[in-house]
């Protein structure tokens, strides 16, 4: 949808909401005057007169013993039905109009054409029932609609107010300082997983990540069960990752020279090798344009206790150099918004930001937003 279209429909709905809320009301209002119950027993009357019309129209008419004993047992029971309404009953004229249609001798189709036509008042204070369970889906889904429109309008507002931010960043500032030192980690952890997973043994690799489940921020995908329990328990586990994988393409013959059990070496590793091929440093890797400084200090001091697991020293001290710039928490985040300013705003963006267009939009949808809530407190909740 459009953003034009978003704004016609947003303007459309306070609107449709008082409509909404009008035909209930109506409606609700006039079953009031006839009396919940009142109402109820007419529908009821009316649901058996219709059905008892339904049943045997077809079977009542005509000659013959079997249309004779149908046409006695409808005029009994359709009788039987006005005489127990109740004498104030609204509209009980309507039952007796048609009850008197059926005495005679003989009927015929257009006998039970007329007795609806005779119970079409009743039929319609016997409506109102569905009639206001029709306004009243109405209104709840209306009321829907206001409430997604909100939800929609903060997010259209959340966008502009981020493009302020950012059209308000100092695009000249020196990002250099968070970005090398983010760069210079990154690849050398990348280096250094890389160097880890062709030297230790398959066994070795899927422990530590494994150990990775304990840090929340660093997201390695859980190693497959099976592939998992045979590194662990075959004695090909002592091998690399890059052996298993070799073994794996291996014809069953040729495999038997290598391991002990064939069969459980394929069904294992064979079936995992896009696991096995994708697991590299990226879990362990710095985002940039880089998190906001609170979170970007809690996810490097976990990578700290991670990546000190298997990665040099000068690894970790690229790390800690990160960690570092994030101290001076005013300056950092500066920095990073001139960041993403730089990533994430076109040239078109900034100057719809330099020439007030934003601020406009933002203007215009708070309004909206703010008119929708006043609709959503007004009309309650049915």
């Amino acid at each position: 949808m459009s953003e034009s279209q978003t704004a016609t429909t947003t303007t459309d709905l306070p609107a449709e909401f008082a409509d909404a809320d009008a035909a209930y009301r109506d409606v609700d209002a006039e079953i009031a005057d006839y009396g919940e119950e009142t109402v109820e027993t007419v529908a009821d009357a009316y649901d058996r007169a219709t059905d008892l019309l339904d049943r045997y129209e077809g079977q009542a008419t005509g000659t013959g013993k079997e249309n004779f004993r149908n046409f006695i047992q409808f005029q009994e029971q359709f009788a039987s039905l006005v005489e127990g309404l109740p004498d104030d009953l609204p509209e009980r004229g309507a039952f007796e109009a048609a009850n008197d249609r059926f005495d005679k001798r003989r009927l015929s189709d257009e006998d039970f054409e007329r007795a609806r036509a005779d119970l079409e008042p009743a039929g319609e204070v016997a409506g109102l029932l569905a009639e206001r369970a029709a306004a009243l889906e109405r209104y709840h889904e209306v009321r829907r609609d206001v409430g997604h429109a909100i939800a929609d309008l903060r997010e259209e507002i959340a966008e502009r107010e981020r493009l302020v931010e950012l059209g308000d960043a100092d695009l000249d500032a020196p990002v250099e300082e968070i970005r090398d030192p983010i760069e210079r980690y990154d690849e050398s952890v990348d280096e250094a997983f890389e160097a880890f997973k062709s030297a230790a043994s398959a066994r070795e690799v899927l422990e530590f990540v494994a150990t990775t489940d304990d840090y929340p921020l660093v997201e390695f995908r859980d190693p497959p069960e099976s592939l998992r329990e045979y590194v662990e328990n075959h004695e090909t586990g002592t091998e690399p990752i890059s052996d298993l994988l070799k073994y794996a393409r291996y014809s069953n013959s040729k495999l038997d020279h290598y391991v002990e059990s064939p069969a459980a070496l394929k069904r294992a590793v064979a079936t995992n090798e896009t696991y096995l091929e994708r697991l590299d440093a990226e879990p362990l890797q710095l985002e940039w344009p880089p998190r906001p400084a609170a979170e970007l200090r809690w996810r490097v001091e976990e990578l700290v206790s991670v990546v000190s697991r298997f990665a040099p020293d000068d690894v970790v001290a690229d790390l800690r150099e990160v960690l570092s710039v994030v101290h001076d928490t005013e300056r950092f985040e500066r920095l990073r918004t001139a960041a993403e300013a730089k990533t994430e705003l076109s040239d078109a963006e900034r100057e719809k930001v330099a020439s007030g267009a934003v601020e406009d939009e933002l203007a215009d949808l708070r309004e909206r937003k703010e008119r929708l809530e006043e609709a959503l407190a007004e009309y309650p909740e049915r």
